[in-house]
C-alpha cells in the first residue's frame, strides 16, 4: 500500500505511545519484521520551531526504522506548519497529526483530541501542513470527543479535503480513553467515506486479529499496546496475511529481547549510538546522555514501564512484573531477565 508516494512494505505499523516507542524499540521491533510504518513518540510543534533539545529528541529515529512518520501535535495553524517543514528537513518519510491525544494537558491547549471539537480549526491546520511540505500529511484521531460527539467520519472527510494522505482512527471517544471496546463498525464507516487509506487501531493484541481486521475493510492496522506484549505481533499477522506458517517465540527469544533493549538504551545514553538522524537537524549526532548518575535509573524505569505491559499473559508474569518494579539496578534487571527467561545452560546469555 501507499501513502502519498510513500510505499509501506506491510499494512501493519506501529502506533506512537508515549514513553514507550522510543526509538530503540521501534529498531527492534522492525528487525523481528512485518511492520510496514513505524511512528515516533508525539513531539510539541512549539518545541520544535523554538528548538528545544528535549523535543528534538522525540523526533529521533534511524535508518533502519524507514519508512518513518514523525507526529507532532499543537493547534497554531502557522506553527504546526513550520514544525512539519522541519520534520521534512530531517528527512522523515512522514507527517502525522496528533488528534487522538485525551490526556488534559495536551488537549486543553486546542491540541490532541480536542481538536475533534473544532474541525473547522482542525482541517485549516492540516490544509497550512499540507501546503508547507512535500511529504504526505496524515492525521490519528479518535471516534469523537465524547459519545455525544462521535464525528471521525466527517472529520476524516475534512481532512481528505484538506490534503491529508491518510488517516487513522482509534474507535474510542476521548472520554472513553481505553475504557470500554475500540468501535470496529465505526472505523470501518469512515474508511467506506474516504478515497484514502484508512488505518484502524483498537484492541489488537493478537497476530490473527490484525489480519481480521484488515479484511474487514481497512487499509491497514495501527497496533500499539500489543506490540508492547509481543514485538512480534507484526511478524506474525503477515505470516497468516500470506498463508505461512506462524513463527513461535520462545521465552529465550522474549529475554533476548530485553537484554538487547538494555544494551542499546545504554549505547544511547552513552551518546555510542550511530546514524541518528537528527538530534539537531543537519547533524548525525545521537541524542544527548542523561546525566551520568540518572543514566541508569532511567533505564531501570524504561524496563519497569515496558514490563508492565510484556509480562502480561505470560505464565509466572504476575512475578516477573514484580521482580522487574522491584529490581534497583541494570546488574539486577539482568539477573531477573536471565532467571526468568532462560534455562540454567544459557542462564549466562
Amino acid at each position: 500500500m501507499k501513502i502519498g508516494a510513500v510505499s509501506l512494505p506491510s499494512p501493519f505499523a506501529l502506533a506512537p505511545m508515549a514513553g514507550m516507542t522510543d526509538t530503540a524499540f521501534r529498531r527492534l521491533v522492525k528487525r523481528k519484521g512485518g511492520c510496514g510504518l513505524v511512528v515516533t513518540e508525539m513531539v510539541s510543534s512549539e518545541g520544535l520551531v523554538r528548538g528545544i533539545d528535549r523535543t528534538l529528541e522525540y523526533a529521533e529515529y534511524t535508518e533502519e526504522e524507514r519508512p518513518v512518520s514523525i507526529q507532532i501535535f499543537g493547534g497554531d495553524p502557522a506553527k504546526m506548519a513550520a514544525a512539519a517543514a522541519i520534520v521534512e528537513g530531517m528527512g522523515a518519510d512522514i507527517v502525522d497529526v496528533n488528534m487522538g491525544c485525551p490526556v488534559p494537558k495536551i488537549a486543553k491547549h486546542s491540541a490532541g483530541c480536542s481538536l475533534m471539537k473544532e474541525p473547522a480549526h482542525a482541517a485549516g491546520i492540516v490544509r497550512a501542513m499540507a501546503k508547507a511540505v512535500k511529504i504526505p500529511v496524515t492525521v490519528k484521531m479518535r471516534a469523537g470527543w465524547d459519545e455525544r460527539s462521535v464525528n471521525a467520519p466527517e472529520l476524516a472527510r475534512l481532512m481528505e479535503d484538506a490534503g491529508a494522505a491518510a488517516v487513522a482512527v482509534h474507535g474510542r471517544t476521548a472520554a472513553q480513553s481505553y475504557r470500554g471496546s475500540s468501535d470496529w463498525g465505526l472505523i470501518a464507516e469512515v474508511a467506506s467515506g474516504v478515497r484514502i487509506p484508512v488505518f484502524g487501531s483498537g484492541d489488537c493484541v493478537e497476530a490473527g486479529e490484525l489480519v481480521d481486521r484488515l479484511r474487514a475493510g481497512v487499509s491497514g492496522v495501527l497496533v500499539g499496546r500489543g506490540a508492547l506484549r509481543n514485538p512480534w505481533i507484526f511478524q506474525q499477522a503477515a505470516a497468516l496475511e500470506s498463508g505461512q506458517p506462524v513463527p513461535d517465540v520462545s521465552l529465550e527469544e522474549r529475554g533476548r529481547f530485553l537484554l538487547e533493549y538494555i544494551d542499546m538504551l545504554l549505547r544511547e545514553g552513552e551518546g555510542e549510538a550511530d546514524g541518528f538522524r537528527h538530534a539537531v537537524p543537519g547533524t548525525g549526532a545521537a541524542p544527548s546522555a542523561p546525566p551520568a548518575r540518572g543514566r541508569e535509573r532511567w533505564v531501570v524505569n524504561k524496563l519497569r514501564a515496558l514490563g508492565s505491559w510484556y509480562t502480561k499473559g505470560l505464565d509466572g508474569g504476575s512475578h516477573l512484573r514484580v521482580a522487574l518494579n522491584t529490581a534497583e539496578s541494570i546488574p539486577q534487571l539482568r539477573d531477573v531477565i536471565r532467571g526468568f527467561f532462560f534455562a540454567p545452560t544459557t542462564a549466562g546469555v
